[in-house]
């Protein structure tokens, strides 16, 4: 199957803060859909927009990034009363992020509040990890300078819609100049993505869409609960006729690594958001280094 004809959705958050752990909520979601032509440009672009009441005060610090008052939200849904529209539109699409699992997280708790599990889209993809590997001698990879350097526009940004759109472009962009496969499965292992686990019968997708274990001691449960187990598997070996050779398929220990790398284990999930302008990619005061 060719990701060109499916639908891709970029999407961004504003937020109260860093940590839907302690408390923080969204206040702004938004996502682009683009449908593309067989030859990658743009065929269309609905855009889903939706400000979000978080039932606490919008801090100081967040208003200033987002220009998000109190004020905006005080007559705004909850996210309950939106939560079936967002969930069925990450569900059904290829999805995009800059800095995915940070917006992924808040989303997920989120979700929970409303009894929802993250919907599993058949393509996660970060496009901050894809400037980082693209562009390796780039100094900063934040959404301003990857859309400076792909020839992208963003204006507004820090509102959730622009940043979305321009993700969306960054992306298709990206996958244009350096010509990605065009099968689903080809281009989620070139974008350093996550999608459906290989049909070896090790792993597999449950109801809902939940990557489950499909054998051993965690049989039947969900993979993001174990991490520690997919780790292991990336790396358990055994002895066939005096050799040592791994326990699982290629195919498997490769997409647990991906699985590991997209849902954040072993890196900090906020490290490229902060309040300070160059961590949000907002251009520095002038003079400024």
């Amino acid at each position: 199957m060719s990701w060109r004809s499916l639908s891709i959705v970029a999407f961004d958050t504003e937020t109260t803060g860093f940590f839907p752990e302690t408390g923080d909520r969204v206040i702004e979601f938004a996502g682009v859909e683009f449908t593309v032509n067989p030859d990658g440009t743009v065929a269309g672009m609905v855009e889903h927009q939706y400000l979000i009441n978080p039932e606490r005060p919008i801090p100081r610090e967040a208003t200033e990034v987002s220009k998000i008052r109190d004020e905006d939200v005080a007559r705004a849904p909850l996210f309950a009363a939106v939560a079936e529209k967002i969930h069925a539109l990450l569900a059904r699409s290829i999805t995009i992020a800059h800095n995915y699992p940070f917006d992924q997280r808040f989303l997920t708790a989120e979700f929970a509040k409303c009894k929802l599990k993250w919907p599993n889209p058949p393509a996660e993809i970060d496009t901050l990890d894809m400037s980082r590997r693209l562009y390796s001698e780039a100094r900063e990879h934040n959404l301003t300078a990857v859309t400076q350097r792909l020839g992208v526009s963003l204006t507004g940004a820090h509102r959730a819609t622009n940043d979305a759109r321009a993700c969306g472009e960054a992306f298709l962009e990206m996958v244009r100049r350096h010509n990605a496969p065009d099968t689903l499965a080809e281009m989620i292992v070139w974008a350093d993505g996550v999608g459906d686990p290989p049909n070896t019968g090790h792993l597999l997708r449950g109801d809902g869409g939940v990557p489950l274990f499909a054998t051993g001691r965690f049989l039947g449960q969900p993979v993001e609960e174990h991490p520690d187990e997919l780790g292991w598997m990336t790396l358990a070996r055994e002895r066939v006729d005096g050799a040592w050779r791994p326990v699982f398929p290629q195919e498997v220990r490769d997409w647990a690594e991906r699985y590991l790398r997209v849902r954040a284990s072993g890196r900090n999930p906020q490290n490229a958001k902060g309040f300070g302008p160059m961590d949000w990619g907002i251009d520095p005061p002038v003079g400024a280094r």
